[in-house]
């Protein structure tokens, strides 16, 4: 007699979900491909490159890492680095401050707080672009509104070029950005608080804690992950500074703002250095990713795990 057949192993389920799952993502996978690892790989293989630009096309000789030996040895790569990493920490800080008080206020079930949030969200919906010309028309030291208002309120007597001083170039387009960028930021820690118990606070309350203990006790420890995740990624688009200083100021006064994106523009497309050019972008490339795998390694069982592991 035949042997009954033998029911599907759970194990086998699973095996033909995960081969439909796969061949579902495939098609997504290959385009991410092409978009984003390609031209990865062909910037990191162009760095490696003399690239000369001749009637006939485009030359490649290989040079090996004598276009990292230049970099290392180009100053403007060292400043537009600093600048870079400076400008993301003082942004970033800036922007969790406002982004909590922000989330702590549309926390409250107060009214209109639908008709808050989509105002809010609107800076962060504009293209950086569009936002960055509506900021060089504040700006403007001729009819810029900013000065108009420090005028009539008597804070200054005379027109302010704030896009023509290093320092209050750097301030400006970064007050830009936190304009921006900060309702973002505000939109993962309401979804953190949203996700807190309110008995927590009233047992807290009834046991006597200040307002000022619940938030460091009870609010900052439980919105550990969205801190954490707000922070990872202003992190990592902020070291993707290009819209906003190639409108507002073209990376000056001199070399003043120009990011380490900008630099990379700049070396490639106007100095038509291509391997130098390449390389800047993958040492940047390097450094987000060596900072992410820090920062994930350091917090990563909190963003994984809700808690760090014991």
């Amino acid at each position: 007699m035949r042997e009954a057949s033998k029911p599907a192993r759970p194990f086998s389920l699973e095996r033909g979900y995960a081969r439909t799952g796969y061949g579902m993502l495939a098609p997504a996978l290959i385009v991410i491909a092409l978009v984003t690892l390609f031209p990865i790989l062909y910037s990191i293989w162009m760095s490696f490159n003399k690239v000369a630009l001749t009637s006939s096309g485009i030359h490649y000789h290989f040079n090996g890492l004598a276009n990292y030996g230049l970099i290392f040895q180009y100053g403007p790569f060292w400043y537009s680095l600093i600048f870079t990493v400076l400008y993301a920490i003082i942004t970033v800080a800036v922007e969790l401050v406002l982004g909590m008080l922000l989330a702590l206020v549309m926390n409250y079930p107060i009214r209109g707080r639908g008709v808050a949030m989509a105002i809010m969200l609107i800076p962060w919906s504009l293209i950086t672009v569009i936002s960055a010309e509506m900021w060089g028309y504040i700006y403007n030291g001729t009819y810029g509104l900013l000065d108009y208002l420090f005028i009539h309120l008597g804070l200054t007597s005379q027109n302010i070029v704030w896009l023509g001083h290093p320092n209050l170039a750097i301030m400006s387009i970064m007050v830009a950005d936190v304009w921006k960028t900060t309702p973002f930021v505000a939109l993962i820690l309401l979804a953190g608080l949203q996700l807190i118990s309110p008995d927590l606070y009233e047992a807290a309350a009834i046991d006597g804690a200040t307002s000022w203990t619940i938030f460091w006790k009870i609010t900052v420890p439980l919105l550990t992950n969205s801190l954490l995740l707000s922070v990872l990624f202003r992190m990592l688009q902020a070291f993707g500074l290009f819209d906003l200083p190639f409108v507002l100021t073209g990376g000056g006064p001199g070399t003043s703002t120009r990011s380490i994106a900008m630099l990379v523009w700049d070396v490639m497309f106007r100095d038509f250095q291509f391997g130098p050019g390449a390389g800047i972008a993958v040492l940047t490339v390097l450094v987000t990713t060596v900072m992410a795998v820090v920062f994930i390694r350091s917090f990563g069982s909190d963003l994984i795990g809700g808690g760090k592991k014991s």
